[in-house]
């Protein structure tokens, strides 16, 4: 096997290896905890009352996919309560964990296009 050839076949493993260790660490994220839905994120709200103004929370997305009291309906927003409720903690985290995996899985697909270049560049030299 030429020098070339065989430079290609270890720089594709290399990645290939990267990849699978960014899987793993999409898989233990999951593990970890609920992961938001994508497209969502934590929004701050103002409510006012008899006494003052209010802050509360709510967990926001792109699309409908929360449910409502209605069984027929859907919304985009899912309400938390105040600041530090465990609702609240717990979809920031989420939402943390989403963004965690958004990146990593780019980063795998950025690895999966370095792969095929190689490749490409290993057929144009012949």
């Amino acid at each position: 096997m030429p020098a070339k050839d065989s430079d290609i076949i270890s720089r594709a493993e290399l990645i290939q290896q990267a990849v699978a260790t960014l899987q793993l660490s999409i898989k233990q994220i999951q593990e970890s905890g609920e992961v938001a839905p994508s497209g969502c994120c934590v929004l701050r709200y103002q409510a006012r009352g008899k006494n003052g103004t209010y802050w509360y929370y709510k967990l926001h997305a792109t699309q409908k996919i929360f449910p409502t009291r209605r069984p027929d309906k859907l919304s985009k927003y899912k309400h938390l309560g105040k600041a530090g409720s465990p609702a609240h903690i717990d979809a920031v985290i989420s939402v943390a964990r989403r963004t965690q995996i958004d990146y990593l899985q780019s980063c795998i697909d950025s690895l999966r296009q370095n792969w095929a270049d190689l490749y490409d560049n290993l057929k144009n030299q012949k």
